[in-house]
Order: C-alpha cells, then sequence, then structure tokens
C-alpha cells in the first residue's frame, strides 16, 4: 500500500495525505509477521500436560484406583503366560523350573476333549451373539414405540431387574424350575406329557443357557440403545413422513442408521468376548451328563488347571484362547472401519 492512498476513517469518510500514511504506519507496525500468526493460530488451545496435572488434579486423582486395578489383576498377571512354555511345579519358582518349548502347546492340539471343549465353546458363543445380541435393539425399539410413560417405566423396571441378580441365584432358579418337580415339569405334565429331565440332557443345554443369558441381559442391553435414540434428530423423522415413509420404513431409514454407531461398537466388544461365554454360570448349572454340549474353554481350564494342577497345560490353553479374541477383535474393527465407517479406533 502506498503512503499516500487513501484510506477509510473510522467514521467512513475517506482519509487521504499524511494522516492516512501515519494510520498505515501504525497498523503495520502492530500487526504481527505472518509466520508468528500461523504459530500462534497452531498453538492455541494447547496446554502443557504438567499444567494441566496441576489444574485438574482431583480429576486425575480418581483415575488412579481404575488404573491401579487394571495394572495388578490384568496386566501383571500376563507374565505368568510364560509358565505355558515352562514346566511349573507347585512350591516352585512361579515362572517355571524348566523350558519345554511348544510341548503343552502339542498336548493340547492334540488332544480330543480340546476341540469337544472349543467346538462348543464356538456354539454357545455364537449361538448367544446371535440371539442376546439383537434382543435388546428390538426391545429399544419397541420401548420407543410405547407413547404410555408410565406403561414404558414398567417394562423397563421389570426387564432391568434380572441383570442385578447374582449369577449364583440365577442357578438356583434355572435349578429348580427345570427340575423334574419343578414348575415348568409341573405345567409339562397338565398337558399330559412326561417329565423332562432339562438339566441331565445335553441337547437342553445349549437353549437353557441362551435362554436365561437373554431373561437377564436384554433390560439392561437396552440402556445405551435408548439413550442413542434420544439423540437422533426428530426433524428426519418428519422429513421422512412427507416423503411417504411409514414407521417400518421411519425405523430401517432414521433409526437404525441413528443407532448404527453404537450397536457396530457394542458388536465389537462383543466379538472380542465371544470365546469367554459365562464361565460362572455354567460352572453352577453344568454336571458330567451334560459335559458333551456344556463343557467350554473356561471350564475346561478350571479343571486342568486348578483341580488336576496342571497349570502349565492350562495357560498354553488359556494363551491359545486370548490370542483368538485378539484376531476377532482386531479383525471386526478393521472390517467395520473399511465398511461400515465406525470403529473402536
Amino acid at each position: 500500500m502506498s503512503l499516500h492512498e487513501p484510506t477509510t476513517a473510522p467514521d467512513g469518510a475517506r482519509a487521504t495525505g499524511p494522516e492516512a500514511a501515519t494510520s498505515a504506519m501504525l497498523a503495520a507496525e502492530a500487526r504481527p509477521p505472518r509466520r508468528e500468526r500461523g504459530r500462534a493460530a497452531t498453538g492455541r488451545g494447547k496446554m502443557p500436560w504438567r499444567k494441566a496435572i496441576r489444574r485438574d488434579w482431583q480429576l486425575y486423582t480418581l483415575v488412579l484406583l481404575p488404573l491401579a486395578f487394571f495394572l495388578i489383576f490384568r496386566y501383571l498377571p500376563m507374565a505368568g503366560n510364560v509358565i505355558a512354555f515352562r514346566r511349573f511345579q507347585p512350591g516352585g519358582s512361579i515362572f517355571g523350573e524348566e523350558w519345554v518349548g511348544l510341548r503343552y502347546v502339542e498336548m493340547f492340539l492334540n488332544d480330543p476333549t480340546f476341540w469337544n471343549v472349543f467346538g462348543n465353546t464356538l456354539t454357545i458363543g455364537l449361538v448367544s451373539l446371535l440371539i442376546a445380541f439383537p434382543a435388546p435393539i428390538i426391545l429399544a425399539l419397541l420401548l420407543n414405540e410405547v407413547r404410555t410413560r408410565y406403561f414404558k417405566r414398567f417394562v423397563q423396571t421389570v426387564s432391568y431387574l434380572p441383570h442385578f441378580l447374582s449369577i449364583v441365584i440365577v442357578a438356583g432358579m434355572l435349578l429348580q424350575l427345570l427340575s423334574l418337580e419343578g414348575t415348568v415339569n409341573q405345567v409339562v405334565r397338565a398337558f399330559g406329557s412326561d417329565a423332562v429331565p432339562f438339566m441331565q440332557r445335553p441337547e437342553w443345554f445349549l437353549t437353557v443357557y441362551v435362554s436365561s443369558e437373554v431373561w437377564q441381559t436384554v433390560g439392561w442391553g437396552t440402556i445405551l440403545y435408548l439413550a442413542a435414540l434420544t439423540q437422533i434428530d426428530q426433524s428426519l423423522y418428519e422429513a421422512a413422513r412427507i416423503d411417504g415413509a411409514n414407521r417400518w420404513q421411519q425405523t430401517v431409514h432414521v433409526t437404525l442408521v441413528g443407532i448404527r454407531p453404537t450397536m457396530i461398537t457394542l458388536l465389537i466388544l462383543n466379538i472380542g468376548t465371544f470365546m469367554a461365554v459365562g464361565f460362572e454360570k455354567i460352572l453352577l448349572i453344568y454336571n458330567p451328563l451334560t459335559y458333551p454340549t456344556a463343557d467350554v474353554i473356561a471350564t475346561y481350564l478350571y479343571r486342568v488347571g486348578l483341580e488336576s494342577n496342571n497349570f502349565s497345560y492350562a495357560a498354553a490353553i488359556g494363551m491359545f484362547e486370548a490370542l483368538i479374541g485378539l484376531t476377532l477383535i482386531l479383525s471386526a474393527n478393521a472390517i467395520s472401519r473399511r465398511v461400515v465407517g465406525t470403529s473402536l479406533w
């Protein structure tokens, strides 16, 4: 800009002559260089981590206990996986006595019992995922359509209650209801049929386990989906109605699309725990008569590792199970990120 180029005065008039030159010089001196302006814009909003900790130390203190829990009970025990490749004897070193390589891995790979429990784990995990995962979504969609507030709250309360029951209580209820003299068999006799020993027949175990799992988890699982439904913009439903969409089309093209990120996140987490089916419940309700269909990797590890004191063999199987779970969650996350565009990381 020339020093004699006319400028605009604060009142909107055109300033010329020495006044304009003086204003231009002052503005040029007050304006920082372009490089410094870029640095200031780039560093805006950043705070050194030490200053952030000093300012919000109360919030960071709340994180210490969960971090300590995961460090002590999740990460430090991983060092014990070394006994999968070493011979462990009770009373000796916690890291084993001598190196045996892949001996225990070869043992369980050649063990027919292991492959039987591995197949049971896959079957129970897959059926539970196919039935128990969509159930909370369906219930949340149905509750979202209920307009009577008191009835909606009643259904939510009744469906939430089983989640707060102990696994021991749930297992006791199953054993009592499905016994030969239980309520279910009394109903069966009332229709003129013979009593069925549900808890002694292997073919009934999968049905009993998955049904009880759905009953116990379906209500609690709707909480996240109901929260996600409240975040959907209501104008999308109005636009869909204007376009002639019925209730089913609105559910498919608006509701399900709106809660898709929540669905994908929970699906990936469930796939990650696919191999770790309910150890406590199965341990409480199964028996030697139902081993052919009820025995899973977790219960097999319990019998082999704790009851038979074969810790190295159990550690090798546990590491194999963990590797499968890690592979599943990484694969599911990668496929979801590529196909759907939503992932955990």
